[in-house]
């Protein structure tokens, strides 16, 4: 599984910054207003062979007790709980304060590995204004400049350091790994029983209510499947469950990052959430393979355009994984579930499509006879060959003499191409495209 490193400090200290400067793109909003990062943002990073998940945290405010600084508080609590280190960051320029005094408290009681991360700092001559925050009881601390990048890498050797392997299943490759994800409530520990036969997950009609994520062995003619439940928290004094939604995304992050297919749950009776499209929009980005289930569909009134109407919402809110099967269900009678596992059964495969290099070829001639490349700063844009690189997802490697100039709406046309000549469905498809000099173009 992979590590996830927490961000946390009171409002205003520079985690965003950092949190950018971690994962190497500008991902989170980055304001001078304390506040602005009011949920979670995650990020992947990699450094001295460690891979690991980055989570940014909205302000830590310990004695909020109620309003948005209460739910921020609360959703880096619960970053804390889950992760392997914390970065717990101060800003130099405004000095040790009582509230980092008491976030150290609070990081020293959850027993959590913490490396201190002096921010600002952004040249030698300032480092000096470090030396007061060893009083929160830090062997070390880490001197950086998240904006300028001074002393980052520094802190990320250390990060390494701390880090665990990156677990390495024996079975990675033969036992098809299912995570169930969806907010809370949605169904996921029911169907996990009715897929298991027996009563093995907390059900309650109360969100955010089950345990952690639950591994077990499941058997369907034969094939085994490990079948990963991420039905949302256990029980903590002080959640706030009106907004439990938002908490299940670091529990579910972690499970899509584990798994081959992710089966996305989605409520019938509520139709698609933000929040929905947030989660599965984590496996799509992770390029898991992917089922769709509109589940509680026995609780729906339906008429004969029912099914019709929600495949439009789908369609409508959710464009960017139209490629999935979808499957309307209910794991609280049955309903359909028998269907469920050929389902996962035919994306695993198409995830791990491998097509011949000379089929491949073909499949570009045929592309570019269909549409030419258009022509980008008086010149031609032009593919030579195609290669693919990898597979789970399908991912091809286009040679082609201007890989800028292949403007996103040709690269839709390709995918779209790719997975209808193929046949694939429920998985992601990934074209990348470097350099390769035209002779006929001009030095």
């Amino acid at each position: 599984m992979i590590p996830l490193v927490a961000i946390v400090g009171r409002p205003n200290v520079g985690k965003s910054t950092l949190f950018n400067r971690l994962i190497g793109e500008k991902k989170a909003i980055v304001l001078d207003t304390p506040g602005v990062t009011r949920d979670r943002n995650y990020g992947e990073a990699s450094w001295g062979g460690r891979n690991f998940s980055v989570v940014d945290t909205g302000g830590f405010e310990p004695k909020a007790e109620e309003g948005i600084v209460a739910a921020m508080r609360r959703q880096a609590l619960l970053a804390v709980e889950e992760a392997e280190l914390v970065l717990f960051v101060v800003d130099a320029r405004s000095g040790l304060m009582e509230a980092d005094r008491e976030v150290a408290d609070i990081l020293r009681r959850g027993q959590v590995n913490v490396l201190y991360v002096v921010n600002k700092i952004d040249a030698k001559s300032q480092d000096e204004l470090a030396f007061e925050f060893y009083e929160l009881g830090a062997e070390t601390l880490y001197t950086v400049s998240a904006e300028h990048g001074r002393g980052v890498g520094r802190l990320l050797d250390a990060v390494a350091l701390e880090l665990p392997p990156t677990d390495v299943d024996d079975d990675d490759e033969l036992i098809t790994r299912v995570a169930l994800v969806g907010r809370p409530n949605v169904g996921k520990s029911t169907l996990a029983n009715r897929l298991l036969g027996d009563d093995r997950m907390i059900v309650s009609p109360i969100p955010g209510t089950t345990r952690d994520a639950i591994d077990e062995r499941l058997f369907v003619d034969d094939r085994e499947y490990r079948l990963i439940d991420t039905a949302g928290l256990r029980r903590k004094r002080g959640i706030d469950r009106k907004s439990s939604e938002g908490y299940s995304v670091v529990r579910t992050i972690r499970a899509i990052g584990r798994c081959h297919v992710a089966v996305a749950l989605i409520d019938a009776t509520e139709g698609v959430t933000d929040q929905d499209a947030r989660i599965i929009g984590l496996a799509v980005e992770k390029g898991r393979a992917i089922v769709l289930v509109v589940n509680k569909w026995d609780a729906v009134e339906k008429d004969h355009k029912t099914a019709q109407r929600f495949q439009e919402s789908l369609d409508l809110k959710l464009p960017f994984v139209n490629w999935a099967p979808v499957l309307f269900m209910s794991g609280l009678t049955g309903q359909r579930v028998h269907k469920l596992m050929g389902l996962v059964d035919d994306v695993r495969e198409a995830h791990q499509f491998r097509v011949p290099t000379g089929e491949l070829n073909r499949w570009l001639e045929q592309c570019l006879i269909k549409h030419q490349p258009p022509v980008v700063r008086n010149r031609r844009l032009r593919f030579y060959y195609a290669t693919q690189v990898r597979i789970a997802p399908p991912t091809i490697m286009l040679s082609c003499n201007d890989p800028e100039a292949v403007h996103f709406s040709y690269k839709r046309f390709m995918v779209n191409q790719f997975r209808a000549g193929f046949k694939l469905e429920g998985t992601p498809i990934r074209l990348k495209f470097k350099g390769k000099k035209d002779r006929h173009d001009e030095p």
